[in-house]
């Protein structure tokens, strides 16, 4: 079982995140570094990755400052999302090469990671056929969209936990007319924190790494050893 360090990050700026995330890249490409499991939360943010089509963006650029949300283009897969207090967000560095060269395999144990954690809080999730993400009852609870670099990853997976989900009106979220939920919508009161931990514990298994405590990413950052 190789070891994967767990970085919980707290609120974190998305620009930051991106910065962070291609430094990891490069030093585990090189390898100077383990694999990685970025854990944390974003402030209001929409995402449009490099497949994504513009139109999916119901706002414009002054709606958008008015609501406090900010706005990136992005080299991940996937279409247009949306980020903010009260999600999940994960970003495993993990060198495929050592684990499956299987991009597909790759995004569906993220898949079964995320269904096993709602699991344990009592929501029966499931995936939909030809779609990616995480859903119940057809409403999409989880958006998973990565980067593969020489087989390193990077971005990778959204959670609503606690999300305000009226902020999905300004996107088409991942390109889909599917409504969109969170656990808190589906009555489970949970934190961000309970729920990573649970996360990164299912993490550790379907992905077979053990995950140590690790010096965190940034001064303030939080640690948390799992067994």
């Amino acid at each position: 079982m190789r070891n994967c360090c767990l970085r919980e990050l707290g609120r974190f700026d998305y620009s930051a995140a991106l910065d962070l995330q291609r430094r990891l890249v490069v030093e585990r490409q090189q390898g100077l570094i383990p694999d990685q499991l970025l854990l944390l939360e974003h402030s209001h943010v929409v995402t449009l990755g490099r497949n994504g089509h513009r139109e999916n963006l119901l706002a414009s650029d002054d709606v958008l400052a008015r609501a406090g949300v900010a706005f990136h283009a992005t080299d991940r897969g996937g279409d247009i999302t949306y980020h903010g207090p009260g999600q999940l967000v994960g970003y495993p560095i993990l060198d495929l090469r050592e684990w499956k060269r299987d991009v597909a395999a790759y995004v569906r144990s993220l898949e079964e990671v995320i269904i096993l954690t709602l699991a344990d809080f009592g929501i029966a999730a499931t995936r939909i056929p030809t779609l990616t993400g995480v859903w119940v009852d057809g409403r999409k609870i989880a958006a998973i969209g990565v980067h593969i670099s020489r087989w390193v990853t990077s971005h990778g997976f959204a959670l609503n936990v606690s999300t305000d989900l009226s902020y999905f009106q300004y996107i088409v979220p991942c390109g889909l007319t599917k409504p969109v939920t969170s656990m808190a919508a589906l009555g489970v009161r949970a934190t961000l924190k309970d729920v990573g931990y649970t996360l990164a514990a299912h993490f550790g298994r379907v992905f077979d790494r053990q995950l140590p405590p690790t010096a965190p990413a940034l001064p303030g950052a939080r640690k948390r050893e799992l067994v």
